[in-house]
């Protein structure tokens, strides 16, 4: 979950997700500069570092302290965007994330989302940092003409929102180091940023994991990110265009999450030994997912329906580590 900029907020969510027994990762959204409008949400570097560090000592595995492999709370660093922060910001963030890396510690944040040419996202950081590529700036490269100024925060635990327009060499960098992408199929409808290459992205072996988005989007429920997911990929231009399987868009919506997270072995599915993490879909309480369902005999074709009808009122129950915690 990428997290609000104020302590207070934060403190309020954590609390909050382990009253209820939930799992989460999350961070405050770290922003050290930007334009007027942002001014309530802009720290100078000392104080974000401070923070940063305040918020992972209280709160990464508060719940089971030293077992980063289980806890259901832990803290990513999150950096609005390249253009939210400084090169200090990337120097100090590259240095606390490796006094952490061994402990679990993520980092999130955003990735190639909008092209406008000359004056989007992308040309601007480029342009900004004058580093030859937007993923340089997170790979510890963010030094004019792409020279090292920390050590990278790419890795296992990094998962990139977005990733719409990244170069081959991008895509190839975060295949190397087993970085992971949230996929915002709703997100980049909603705000026209294109169309995530999914046939590249998955020739390369990244784990592709659905995200919803809600700041940028309509969709809360990852199963309506699937149905926009399908439609996307069915539209997108020749040679990209593919119909992704019901078992692909599944995989995306459950179990690469839990990899994207480096917590696979813990959830994600219905194997046993893992946590009884999963909802329960009842269809007489949606009945135009009902219909939909009626007639399917092929669990192919139950997958697909499921995905695309299913609306909040059918699920019946949520469970995390096999108790309710919502009806």
């Amino acid at each position: 979950m990428f997290g609000s900029a104020f302590p207070v907020a934060q403190d309020a969510l954590f609390e909050e997700t382990q009253r209820i027994g939930l799992r989460m990762v999350s961070g405050r959204g770290v922003q050290t500069r930007g334009p007027k409008s942002a001014s309530a949400l802009i720290t100078d570097d000392a104080t974000a570092e401070k923070l940063c560090r305040k918020e992972i000592e209280k709160w990464h595995c508060a719940d089971a302290p030293g077992r980063f492999d289980e806890a259901m709370l832990q803290v990513a660093l999150v950096p609005r965007f390249a253009l939210s922060v400084t090169p200090t910001t990337f120097h100090w963030m590259g240095v606390l994330y490796q006094e952490w890396r061994d402990r679990g510690l993520y980092f999130h944040t955003h990735l190639s989302e909008n092209d406008a040419p000359g004056v989007g996202e992308i040309d601007s950081v480029i342009r900004d940092f004058d580093i030859p590529d937007y993923l340089s700036a997170y790979d510890g490269r963010f030094l004019p003409g792409g020279a090292s100024g920390a050590e990278s925060l790419l890795g296992r635990r990094t998962i990139f929102a977005h990733a719409v327009h990244c170069s081959a060499e991008e895509l190839n960098r975060i295949a190397a180091t087993r970085s992971s992408i949230a996929h915002c199929p709703t997100s980049q409808l909603f705000l026209g940023s294109g169309t995530m290459p999914w046939m590249q992205i998955a020739a390369r072996g990244i784990t592709i994991a659905l995200g919803s988005d809600v700041g940028a989007g309509d969709e809360w429920l990852i199963s309506r990110v699937a149905n926009d997911c399908f439609k996307v990929h069915m539209s997108t231009k020749a040679p990209d265009a593919t119909a992704l399987d019901p078992a692909a868009l599944l995989f995306s919506a459950t179990l690469a999450g839990a990899r994207a997270l480096d917590m696979e072995s813990l959830f994600g599915n219905l194997d046993s030994g893992k946590d009884a993490d999963f909802i329960v879909v009842d269809p007489a309480l949606w009945p135009p997912l009902e219909r939909s369902l009626s007639g399917v005999t092929d669990v192919s074709g139950l997958v697909f329906s499921l995905l695309m009808s299913m609306r909040e009122p059918a699920i019946a129950r949520v469970f995390v580590r096999g108790a309710v915690v919502s009806t």
